[in-house]
């Protein structure tokens, strides 16, 4: 894994699942039964990396953990109530979009159990597997902060952007600083690379994606190798689509996600040569299984055949997705020569 984010290409290819600890592992679900709600989760460092190594446990063919938390560990941290409502989502109080960032009270050692997760999945963690951390990118986590919860077009975020920029960008940067210190913190516990998940990138015109999503990430970015030259960084703008050559070149990355969406085949022709890329075969075709799943496999294997390569999903697994699936898109992988 961490020599194809060093620019080598590997065959087969490394292999890791977003979203690969958690709901669809009958384990995932049996352990959610005896300790509660998910930010309990989240919070017991015991748990979460029992958590994060359930998946390597039943799959050996996986090439990395990734840290099991969630993204909005960062607007916690900055001083907004969390809480996440059954069948609903993720809630944010107060919302930015009604009361001003200088009223939060930032609460900093919330982090703290989070680096203890990454210090005993470290600990207990197959040295030839990697150790991803995570966080959300600042326009995204923003989305959150701004409107108390998720939204399907982060139309009040938007609207925030064009008609108090300075006021945004105040949230932003402090999102951008606070992420900073979170992933240089997960690095310093153990991860030996980090991945900034950019979900809602996709809804922003190109002006405001340069200024939204590529600038603060490419400061982020900057920084966290400065601290950190030996680790390796993902950047994960999902529905960027004709804007992800501009994000790969211009934020410094090292390996760029690409969500389902994106043709790999034009994906490969339009990044920069020598880029790693990691994706995107579509999570609803694992879903699916059989013959349609192989033939997805086999597209996306085909296209990224001539680059540095990290074999995953356009996007999070779905909790419906049969463990066979997942078996059989391993043995596909792995099977490539």
């Amino acid at each position: 894994m961490l020599a194809v984010l060093s620019g080598e290409r590997r065959d087969p290819p490394p292999v890791w699942m977003m979203r690969q600890a958690g709901r669809y592992l009958p384990e995932y679900r049996e352990l959610r039964a005896d300790r509660g709600s998910f930010l309990n989760l989240v919070y017991d460092s015991e748990a979460a990396a029992e958590i994060t190594l359930q998946p390597l446990r039943r799959f050996p063919e996986l090439d990395a953990a990734i840290l099991f938390s969630d993204i909005l560990i960062v607007p916690f941290a900055l001083g907004q109530n969390l809480t996440f409502v059954t069948g609903e989502g993720p809630r944010l109080t107060p919302p930015l979009a009604n009361a001003s960032l200088e009223d939060l009270q930032p609460a900093l050692q919330r982090l703290d159990p989070i680096y203890e997760t990454v210090r005993r999945v470290k600990a207990a963690l197959d040295p030839s597997k990697t150790l991803i951390g995570f966080a959300g990118a600042p326009w995204t986590v923003a989305t959150y902060m701004v409107a108390g919860q998720g939204s399907r077009d982060q139309s009040e975020t938007r609207r925030l952007a064009y008609a108090d920029p300075a006021r945004f960008a105040a949230i932003i940067e402090s999102i951008e600083m606070t992420t900073l210190d979170y992933l240089s913190g997960q690095i310093e516990a153990g991860a030996e690379a980090v991945q900034l998940f950019d979900s809602w990138a996709g809804s922003l015109a190109p002006a405001e994606f340069e200024r939204w999503v590529i600038a603060p990430t490419a400061r982020i970015a900057t920084a966290v190798k400065q601290r950190h030259p030996h680790v390796r960084f993902i950047g994960f703008p999902k529905g960027a689509g004709g804007k992800l050559g501009a994000y790969a070149r211009e934020t410094g990355i090292d390996a760029i996600g690409v969500d389902e969406t994106v043709d790999p085949v034009w994906a490969d022709r339009e990044l920069p040569s020598g880029l790693p890329v990691q994706g995107n075969l579509d999570p609803l075709a694992l879903l699916s299984g059989g013959e349609s799943l192989a033939d997805s496999v086999e597209r996306v294997l085909d296209a990224f055949a001539g680059r540095p390569h990290i074999f995953n999903l356009g996007h999070g697994i779905l909790q419906e997705t049969p463990i066979a699936h997942v078996e059989q898109m391993l043995a596909q992988v792995k099977q490539r020569a």
